[in-house]
């Protein structure tokens, strides 16, 4: 190539690493198989039901039974019941009596969930993010986990499932069962999602999320409606 003939650049559109329907290889440790096998159980204790998929499959599969003949809110109340079998009662009452949602006790909700959680939402470090916090005030902090490609979002292809089964529930739980707001924001363009510990998470009817059409990879989905037919039960 002569030095003075330009460099071809990339075309964005077929780069792998910005297509949300590229497949990502993920390599679980013994750790990572432990937890994905702890919550699939509580999910088929909780729903009643099994499945034949194996590992991470498996935990997804049991995600898609769940919605099955179950509106929004009963999805939701699934996952709760999950979730509130994790961690005990009392537990989750120390927590919220002894620990106030201050800066640092955010701070290190990010840093916790940035460890646990990669083998849930894939790879993900902790960010900056403006947060508002209860009392209105608006400051910059660290406690914002920033999560390039959500494996669950990735794997399940569905607007549905991110949030009813995963960012309204988790929100939630972390808002009102711990007492540290946490507001989920994903990315149904790239599929990254970015979790704010200290930010109260908005309204329903307020929230974007809410009104996201199905992706365009969803096997059951209508990419051509306004807001993915899943959600239509959840801002009622």
């Amino acid at each position: 190539m002569s030095p003075d003939q330009p460099t071809a650049q990339p075309d964005p559109s077929t780069d792998p690493a910005t297509d949300p329907a590229t497949d990502h290889t993920y390599h679980d440790n013994l750790l990572d198989r432990l937890f994905i096998w702890l919550f699939s159980r509580k999910m088929a204790n909780a729903i009643g039901a099994e499945t034949s998929v194996s590992g991470y499959g498996g935990f997804v599969d049991l995600s898609k039974q769940i919605m099955q003949g179950r509106d929004a809110q009963a999805q939701q109340a699934a996952v709760a019941q999950v979730l509130q079998s994790l961690v005990p009662a009392p537990v989750l009452w120390m927590i919220r009596t002894v620990f106030s949602p201050t800066r640092l006790v955010c701070v290190l909700n990010a840093w916790f969930a940035a460890q646990m959680f990669e083998w849930l939402v894939g790879p993900c470090e902790v960010g900056e993010a403006e947060v508002t916090g209860i009392d209105g005030e608006v400051r910059s902090q660290p406690s914002a986990v920033e999560i390039q490609k959500c494996r669950y979002l990735e794997d399940s292809q569905c607007v549905g499932m991110c949030v009813n089964m995963c960012k309204l529930p988790t929100q939630t739980f972390f808002t009102e069962k711990f007492g540290i707001p946490l507001t989920m924001i994903p990315n149904f363009d790239d599929l990254s999602c970015k979790m704010v510990f200290g930010q109260v998470p908005p309204a329903l009817c307020e929230d974007e999320a809410l009104s996201q059409p199905c992706l365009p990879t969803c096997s059951a989905g209508n990419a051509q409606t306004s807001a993915c037919h899943k959600l239509s039960q959840t801002v009622a």
